[in-house]
């Protein structure tokens, strides 16, 4: 039996804390020095425990978490260069470019998407909502 310095629930609470820093603090210019701080690990250390725990490593997540945020504003029409850079990026082509990569369509194509889906559901709501749904509250015309 191998003795740990510290109980594993310890240790994953640390990573916790480290997970929930990124998820409050994307925006902000935040490096994976800082992260690791947080969870009071060294980086290399650091990087193996996270990414055994979440299956990314703290970068990946971090920029999972800002594509996830960026793809919230879109969606409520905000332009394409202030999403950008009020959900941490620096610079509006790497942005689309992992834009991209994650989501198969440009910001510009996203956002062109979803007001597509708004305004047909402007036009005609209860195809969005479930027939069972529609005909118990009397919604739909027999």
């Amino acid at each position: 039996m191998i003795n740990e310095p510290y109980p594993k629930i310890y240790l994953y609470r640390r990573l916790v804390q480290a997970k929930l820093f990124i998820d409050n603090n994307y925006a902000d210019n935040i490096d994976l020095d800082n992260i690791a701080d947080e969870a009071w690990f060294s980086k290399f250390h650091f990087i193996r425990k996270f990414k055994s725990t979440y299956r990314y490593t703290p970068h990946q997540y971090l920029t999972y978490v800002r594509l996830e945020k960026a793809m919230e504003l879109l969606k409520a029409g905000l332009p394409v260069s202030s999403v950008c850079y009020s959900v941490g990026f620096e610079s509006l082509s790497s942005f689309s470019r992992l834009f991209k990569r994650a989501a198969g369509i440009t910001p510009s194509e996203y956002i062109a998407r979803h007001q597509k889906i708004k305004a047909h559901m402007a036009e005609s709501p209860l195809t969005f909502i479930p027939g069972c749904f529609a005909s118990r509250n009397g919604w739909l015309k027999n």
